[in-house]
């Protein structure tokens, strides 16, 4: 039975069962306590916990989930089981059918379906799960194919909380071939004989933070077979590697390379791994992962550079990793659709990634393997080392690891985690300097006041202008009852129009007044969620707590900020529009003149992607679109889905702001009425700000056709003084460029003639050294040291005795001096280094070299000819 075949089969049973088949989740999980999806039941953990409801037509679900497990890297290639991308097969219910239905089920399947012979499955249990043994007995199971294990083999957990339960999971006897000889040996062994290739979940509890277990509302099943092993069993093969689909991908290694599989034991880890790696990396990618150096990024820039390296030690030159994905498409995009709409990308990220590896690689290698030929001590490579791969290099400590072990070598891990520190504690104190002395100032009074007044009620989606009352003021750090004329402070209202610095947009600015009293807001932050604090100048009179004012932001500001935030958000979905559906935000700063937005990318945009990002974000704003905002769950703002940022903390309401259907985003900000309110959008840059990581800039309104504007006068200017028309200027800067660049091939023709020429009457400066090889010495104007090497290969090849020469060239007051020679002049014992060492003085100037070539530089010009007669007296010449 071939992979595919096995899949469908499985997904076709348990839909005969009342299961609904559904595609396979992304790998980045939408669960905060995961960093990528590891199993089949991820995607159904809000059905165990009953905070969705299953479709009730259906008794369950069925999937074939692509997970990446990433604990045991160092060890796949080195085992026949272990993959770190692989597709777990599995059915779920949430409370319809649990333990008798389940085992019933799988093990119809795997003797009927699969024709797996009963006498080779062997069963496990839960430490005291007597319920499910008799199951199986029930199902002619024998007493000594079941076995009962402890929590660490047969209580399953998808993370460190949540749904959870005691399992009992299947295993196919391979033979005595595949065992590790031990008299010991059976179920539960680490060794390849007894083969798990399914587990049955009885989910049942929701794992708490604090280690509890809590009853879930129903008792659910999640389970799961791994469609690797069972292809292995099925296949009649010993290793996940010689299955269909891993046999095809190790064999594009074997093409690329042009070594055979099987054939040494380090040719085989690599082809191994690199076929691996390069499946995960590809999914990973396909699901919007990109390389970085955090979180899941950093799992599949480790993966990704691991399977580079092996490729490297295989001979593969240059990039290679797009070959694979052309057979993981043909393979599997069938069933991974994802994998096909996204292979550009896929493609685009992997080259990018190991172009920017493989500059680094082999001086990285070449570092290591000095480091593991002079400072290992005793087997162990300093940690130092491994922090400079990483840090300088780009290697990841585990490559660093594995490169050292197979040298026999351990790397000091410890000292490797304490230079790592070291560098985040420098990187927290120059990064949080300024924080600090803020806390040292105010003490943290902002914590104890919203403690004391409570949160501060924002008003300034829906008005500009609001009475409040003053709940408490601020200076120096202290809970002051007055501020007078002439003092800052912060003023703390129970109501406010004012919107506090948050989500990339600046805080308002305005005014605070009485009939008699008068401060300038110049700017607005909660220092604590839900505090917002007021940053003032008294201009007139005095404020006290308690006092009731007018605030009013300043109205025109908040509305060029306002532009600039709705345009941040087309902005957003025309680069996801454009360039693809990995592109997410990564940062952003929203004031009144401009905006900045940080995104997630693999290269730079073209001028072409930049301008159709420009005039789809312009298209959208003169369609004049209302902008709608709404509050609603987080849940549902999800299902309709708006854009929220991964990691982003939000609360049980959230506030969605959509632009039609071409941009809908969680945002608590300011915005305009319609998308006609922004006028226009400009780029006006775009630059990196980390791996895999762009920032472009833009103006709006005003601003943008005041730049518009002054560029266009520019080019006007530019025109009048080249005499063209404005739309004419690049055909005739090209004109002119071109005939630059004739007159400049014409110069430089001129001067080889006159080089020539000059080294020609050179020629009959020649004088006799002491030792008998013959010395020219002469003086070139305008020539540096380029057009003096010049003359030196002319004079070599005209020279009917094989010698030497010492040149001065002259330019813009300054004196360069060449002394160079033939090998024959300098085995006569011309040593043009320490000759030049000699004789700048002369020059008021310094330098040195070899013995055959060496230059110095110098300001005297008036002192050239000390310098040639020092030389004469050196070399002891005399005339011709």
């Amino acid at each position: 039975m071939t992979t595919a075949e096995i899949r469908e089969k499985y997904l076709s049973f348990f839909e005969s069962k009342g299961c609904k088949r559904l595609p396979s989740s992304s790998l980045i999980p939408d669960d905060p306590s995961l960093l990528l999806t590891s199993a089949g039941m991820v995607q159904f953990k809000p059905y165990f916990l009953h905070v969705k409801e299953f479709d009730p037509a259906y008794i369950g679900a069925t999937t074939s989930q692509k997970c990446v497990r990433t604990n045991d890297i160092d060890i796949i290639g080195t085992t026949g089981r272990h993959l770190s991308f692989f597709e777990m097969l599995g059915n779920f219910s949430f409370g319809r059918y649990f333990k008798k239905e389940m085992c019933t089920w799988a093990y119809e399947f795997s003797t009927e379906v699969l024709k797996l012979p009963k006498e080779k499955l062997y069963f496990t249990v839960y430490l005291d799960d007597d319920e499910t043994i008799e199951i199986w007995k029930s199902l002619g199971v024998p007493d000594d194919h079941i076995s009962r294990l402890g929590e660490e083999d047969n209580f399953w957990r998808a993370g460190p909380t949540g749904p959870c339960g005691p399992c009992s999971e299947i295993y196919y006897d391979q033979g005595p071939s595949f065992s590790c000889g031990k008299p010991d040996c059976k179920v539960g062994c680490d060794c390849d004989r007894y083969l798990e290739f399914w587990n049955c979940v009885f989910t049942q509890f929701d794992g708490q933070e604090d280690g509890t277990l809590a009853p879930l509302p129903t008792k659910n099943i999640d389970t799961g077979m791994g469609l690797e092993r069972m292809a292995a069993i099925m296949q009649g093969v010993q290793s996940n590697y010689d299955t269909d689909v891993m046999r095809d991908l190790v064999r594009v290694g074997e093409t690329l390379s042009g070594k055979a599989y099987h054939s040494a034991p380090a040719v085989d880890l690599s082809l191994r791994i690199i076929a691996d790696h390069s499946r995960s990396v590809s999914f990973m990618i396909a699901d919007g992962i990109l390389p970085s150096n955090e979180g899941r990024g950093y799992v599949l820039r480790r993966l990704l550079r691991r399977a580079v390296l092996h490729g490297h030690k295989l001979g593969i030159q240059g990039p290679f990793l797009s070959n694979y994905v052309a057979k993981i498409v043909e393979l599997m995009g069938d069933v991974y659709p994802e994998i096909v709409d996204n292979r550009e990308l896929v493609e685009r990220v992997m080259l990018s990634e190991e172009q920017r590896f493989g500059t680094t690689l082999r001086q990285g290698q070449h570092y290591l393997q000095e480091a593991l030929t002079s400072q290992v001590d005793d087997g162990v490579l300093p940690g130092e080392i491994a922090f400079t791969l990483h840090d300088t290099y780009g290697f990841p400590f585990e490559l660093t690891r594995e490169i050292a072990a197979e040298a026999g070598v351990r790397v000091d891990e410890q000292e490797f985690k304490a230079c790592m520190e070291q560098q985040r504690t420098r990187a927290r104190e120059a990064n949080t300097k300024d924080a600090e002395a803020a806390w040292s100032t105010y003490g943290g009074v902002h914590a104890e006041l919203l403690k004391r007044v409570g949160a501060s009620q924002f008003v300034g989606h829906e008005q500009l202008e609001a009475q409040a009352r003053i709940v408490a003021l601020i200076k120096d750090g202290a809970i002051v009852d007055v501020l007078s004329e002439g003092e800052q402070g912060e003023v703390v209202l129970d109501v406010t129009p004012f919107y506090a610095e948050m989500g990339g947009e600046v805080g308002d600015t305005g005014t605070l007044s009485t009939a008699a009293s008068l401060a300038r807001v110049t700017d607005t932050q909660a220092p604590e969620k839900g505090l917002i604090c007021h940053s003032v100048t008294v201009e007139r009179g005095a404020f006290r707590a308690q006092d009731i004012i007018q605030a009013q932001v300043d109205g025109l500001r908040r509305k060029r900020i306002a532009r600039n935030h709705t345009a941040t958000h087309l902005l957003h979905a025309a680069l996801r529009e454009v360039l693809g559906e990995h592109v997410n935000q990564a940062g952003s700063y929203v004031g009144p003149d401009r905006l900045r937005f940080d995104f997630t990318h693999f290269q730079a945009l073209t001028k072409e992607e930049m301008l159709q990002v420009e005039a789809r974000v312009n298209d959208v704003i003169g369609q004049a679109i209302p902008l709608t905002v709404c509050e609603t769950s987080l849940e549902e703002a999800r299902k309709s889905g708006a854009m929220a940022l991964f990691g982003e903390k939000y609360g049980e309401k959230v506030r969605v702001v959509s632009a039609g259907e071409f941009s809908k985003e969680l945002c608590g900000g300011c915005h305009c009425n319609n998308t006609s309110d922004v006028n226009y959008m400009k780029l006006i840059s775009q630059s990196s700000v980390g791996a895999n990581v762009r920032r472009v800039e833009a103006l709006t309104s005003f601003d943008a056709f005041n730049y518009a504007a002054q560029h266009i006068a520019v080019l006007d200017d530019a025109a009048a003084m080249l005499k063209c028309q404005p739309l004419a200027l690049t055909e005739k800067l090209n004109q002119l460029l071109a005939e630059v660049k004739e007159a400049q091939t014409t110069l430089k023709t001129l001067k080889a003639q006159a080089q020539a020429k000059s080294a020609d009457s050179l020629l009959d400066n020649q004088e006799i050294s002491a030792a008998g090889y013959p010395v020219i010495f002469g003086t070139c104007s305008d020539a540096d040291a380029g057009a003096l090497r010049t003359s030196w290969d002319m004079l070599r090849q005209k020279m009917k005795t094989p010698g030497a020469v010492l040149l001065a060239g002259t330019n813009n007051g300054k004196v360069t001096l060449l002394a160079a020679a033939s090998d024959e002049a300098v085995d006569a014992g011309f040593d043009a280094g320490a000759l030049i060492r000699a004789i700048a003085v002369h020059v008021q100037g310094g330098g040195g070299g070899k013995k055959n070539m060496a230059q110095a530089g110098g300001s005297n010009v008036n002192g050239i000819d000390a310098a040639f007669d020092a030389a004469r007296e050196v070399l002891g010449c005399r005339h011709a």
